[in-house]
């Protein structure tokens, strides 16, 4: 006869949640204006089809140039090479924790690799520069390739992705019941089998999850890309080359000289509207997904 009767706090608890996804809403909303307003100015002089598909981009130039196809395909590169890094590591991190780890182990092991994503990016950032590209690349590898290069910066952007995927990609598999486990054991299947045949399906909804927030946060990395890929805006071919993504013309540009309100400053909102579209539709396309292949249990 209790069982609708609402227990004392409940109340303030349910308000205190509601003004937290009220804060969120509201958040994305101002950034959305905030960035919108401004580019609607720069998309007064400048086309939407210039911007989208020019193939260059020379804001300051006296003959200026505002198409984003460089700064793109730099992102693209980095990010791909991050994913490629983080994806298989992050899985492969998530898996023995989850399945070969012993507890006393898993306690130990899963704080270590945490405290990779509490180190600041600035400090990946000349890790990339004055370490992988001067130290390994040129120096041990001798490959042809300048003092900046997206391989440098998208490497090193996946290893600071690795927890995160792998951290979400573990509680997934954690959380799948263990009645699916002792059922393909008693099959005859072996642990591995039971991994990546039962396990890991069982959690691709949350695995899913973990590759497209990795995907996000490579996207819109900054520091890293700003210090070891390189400023120069130019069409990227290949991983050895150097560009400047997004997110670092943003960050090299807001410290720079331009007067605010004019058109090389709204350069600034419109790349910066691009880059908060291609999350948006980035995490659209991830919960499409996520309700497809989820499970309750």
């Amino acid at each position: 006869m209790f069982a609708g009767r609402p227990r004392p706090g409940e109340a303030v608890i349910r308000l205190v949640l509601r003004l937290a996804a009220g804060v969120a809403i509201v958040t994305t909303i101002g950034i959305l204006i905030a960035l919108l307003i401004p580019a609607i100015g720069f998309f007064r002089e400048v086309p939407v089809v210039d911007f989208l598909f020019g193939d260059r981009w020379a804001p300051r130039f006296a003959d200026a140039s505002f198409g984003v196809i460089p700064l793109v395909t730099a992102t693209a590169w980095t990010t791909a090479i991050a994913l490629l890094v983080a994806v298989p590591l992050g899985l492969g991190a998530a898996i023995l924790l989850s399945e070969y780890a012993r507890p006393g182990l898993r306690k130990v092991l899963k704080p270590i690799l945490e405290v990779l994503a509490g180190v600041p990016t600035v400090v990946y950032g000349f890790f990339a520069l004055q370490f992988i590209q001067a130290t390994v690349f040129r120096e041990w590898l001798q490959l042809d390739t300048g003092a900046f290069s997206v391989l440098a910066a998208g490497l090193v952007m996946g290893i600071m992705i690795i927890p995160t995927i792998a951290s979400i990609s573990e509680d997934a598999m954690s959380a799948v019941p263990m009645s699916l486990r002792q059922g393909s054991a008693a099959l005859g299947a072996n642990r591995m089998q039971t991994s990546l045949r039962v396990v890991f399906p069982a959690a691709l909804s949350g695995v899913m999850a973990a590759v497209v927030l990795g995907i996000s946060r490579a996207v819109g990395e900054t520091m890293i890309v700003a210090i070891a890929a390189g400023n120069q805006a130019r069409i990227v071919t290949g991983p050895l080359e150097q560009g400047q993504t997004m997110t670092g013309f943003i960050a090299s540009a807001a410290l720079g000289d331009s007067r605010v309100g004019s058109l090389e400053y709204d350069t600034l909102y419109a790349v910066g509207l691009l880059l908060f579209a291609i999350t948006l539709l980035v995490n659209f396309i991830s919960i499409r997904l996520v309700r497809r292949f989820r499970q309750a249990y």
